[in-house]
C-alpha cells in the first residue's frame, strides 16, 4: 500500500525538495532591510519597511493556506506543490528586478500568494508510507528543514560576496522552477481510498469539522504557539549576543554561528523525537520537547556569558527540533487521508500568524522590559504549555 502511493522514495525526494526551498527562503531573508536601501530607502525608515515586507508574506500566506490546502485535497496535493513551486520562483525572479520598495512589497505579497508547497509536500510524505511509519517520515521531511535553515544563510553571503545581492534572487528562482520539476517528473501522487473521504464543501464546514475535534484545534494553537516563539527569538539574538559580549561587533557573526550549532545539533536529533512520538505518544513526546525547549530557554535569560548561552542554544535545538514533526505527526494520526491537505493548509495559517505575532511580541516585552526577559517569558510560556498539553492530553490518557 504505502509502496504504490510513493513510499519512502516520494519521501526523501520531497524532503530535498523542500531543502532546496528552504535553503533558499533564509539565504534571502537576512539581506532584505541591505536590499531596502540599495532601493534607496531612507536609513531612518528602514526598520519600518523591513517590518512591512516581512510581514505581508506571512499575512497574505496565512490568508491563503486553507484555500490552497482545500485544492489539494479536491485536485491533487502534486499539482497544488508544482503551482506553488513554479509562482515562488516567478516571486523570486521578480524581486530581483524591483526598483523600488513599494515594488518589493508588491513581490513579497506575491510569494505569500503563492505559498502552499510544504503543506501540499508534507500531505504527500504523510499519505505515502504506512500510518506506523508517518512520523518517521515526517521527522525525515523536518530535517531536510532544519538542514535548509542552516545552509542558507551562509550561501546567500558567499553568493552575494561573489556576484552581488540580485543575482541571488534569479539563482533562487531557478531552484525553484528545477524542485518543481523534480516534482512533477520523479513524485507519484498519493492515492487516498474512497472510504476516507470527508464530505465537507465549504470553508465554514471544514472549520467546523477542525472545531469539532477538540484534539485538532489543540494541534492548531500548538502550532501557533511555537512558530511564535521562534520568531520572537530569531529577530533580537544579534542583539542579545552583543549585549553579552559588550559589543555589537561581530555579534552577527556569531549569533548565526550559534543558531548554525543548534540547528545542526536538532538535525541529530529529529528523527529520534519521531521515533519516541510513535513508540510512546505524539502528545508525550511533545510534553517533553516544549518542557525541554522552556528550561533551556528560560536559563539563557541569565546573562552568564556567550559560553553559557551558546552551550544552552545547543541543547534548546535539540528539544525545539522536536515539535514540529511530532505535531505533523499527531494531526495526520487525527485526520482522515482525504481531509489532511486542508488541516495541514490550516496549520500553515496558524504558523503564519505566529510568524507575525512573534516579533511584535518580542518588540514590546525589549522595550518594556529589556531583551533578556524575551527568553525568560517564552521560555515561561512553553513550559506553561507543556503544562498544559500533559494535563490535557497526557494525563487524560488521550497521548495518541
Amino acid at each position: 500500500m504505502a509502496e504504490s502511493n510513493g513510499g519512502m522514495r516520494n519521501v526523501w525526494i520531497l524532503t530535498v525538495c523542500m531543502t532546496g526551498l528552504s535553503i533558499c527562503y533564509t539565504m534571502l531573508v537576512p539581506f532584505l532591510p541591505v536590499y531596502l536601501l540599495e532601493l534607496g530607502v531612507e536609513h531612518n525608515r528602514v526598520a519600518l519597511w523591513s517590518g512591512v515586507v516581512f510581514s505581508i508574506t506571512f499575512f497574505v500566506a496565512g490568508v491563503m493556506a486553507p484555500i490552497w490546502g482545500r485544492m489539494a485535497d479536491t485536485r491533487g496535493k502534486k499539482i497544488m506543490a508544482i503551482r506553488a513551486g513554479i509562482f515562488i520562483g516567478i516571486a523570486y525572479i521578480l524581486t530581483g528586478f524591483v526598483q523600488d520598495a513599494w515594488q518589493l512589497l508588491a513581490t513579497r505579497a506575491l510569494m505569500g500568494f503563492a505559498n502552499g508547497f510544504m503543506p501540499a509536500a508534507m500531505t504527500m510524505v504523510s499519505l505515502s508510507v504506512a500510518k506506523e511509519k508517518t512520523g518517521t517520515a515526517l521527522g525525515i521531511f523536518q530535517t531536510g528543514l532544519i538542514v535548509g535553515n542552516v545552509i542558507g544563510p551562509s550561501l546567500g553571503g558567499l553568493i552575494e560576496a561573489a556576484v552581488g545581492m540580485r543575482p541571488v534572487f534569479f539563482i533562487a528562482g531557478i531552484v525553484l522552477f528545477i524542485a518543481s520539476a523534480v516534482v512533477f517528473f520523479f513524485v507519484k501522487e498519493p492515492k487516498v481510498t474512497e472510504e476516507a473521504t470527508v464530505t465537507t464543501s465549504s470553508f465554514r464546514e471544514d472549520w467546523h469539522f477542525v472545531k469539532q475535534r477538540k484534539v485538532l484545534t489543540d494541534l492548531l494553537w500548538l502550532f501557533f504557539i511555537m512558530q511564535s516563539a521562534i520568531l520572537m527569538l530569531q529577530p533580537i539574538l544579534a542583539l542579545y549576543v552583543g549585549q553579552l559580549q559588550g559589543t555589537m561587533e561581530g555579534a552577527a557573526l556569531l549569533s548565526g554561528m550559534i543558531l548554525s550549532i543548534g540547528g545542526l545539533a536538532g538535525a541529530v536529533t529529529t528523527n529520534l523525537w519521531a521515533a519516541f512520538g510513535q513508540r510512546k505518544g505524539y502528545f508525550k513526546a511533545v510534553c517533553y520537547a516544549l518542557c525541554g525547549t522552556g528550561l533551556f530557554l528560560f536559563l539563557q535569560s541569565m546573562p552568564l556569558g556567550i559560553t553559557w548561552f551558546g552551550s544552552l542554544q545547543i541543547l534548546v535545538g535539540c528539544f525545539i527540533v522536536g515539535v514540529n514533526p511530532l505535531l505533523s505527526a499527531a494531526v495526520a494520526h487525527y485526520t482522515e487521508p482525504a481531509f489532511r491537505g486542508r488541516v495541514f493548509g490550516m496549520t500553515t495559517t496558524a504558523n503564519q500568524f505566529g510568524s507575525m505575532v512573534g516579533p511584535l511580541f518580542a518588540s514590546g516585552v525589549t522595550t518594556l522590559l529589556g531583551i533578556q526577559y524575551v527568553f525568560l517569558v517564552t521560555g515561561a510560556l512553553l513550559m506553561f504549555v507543556a503544562y498544559q498539553v500533559y494535563r490535557r492530553r497526557v494525563k487524560s490518557a488521550d497521548a495518541f
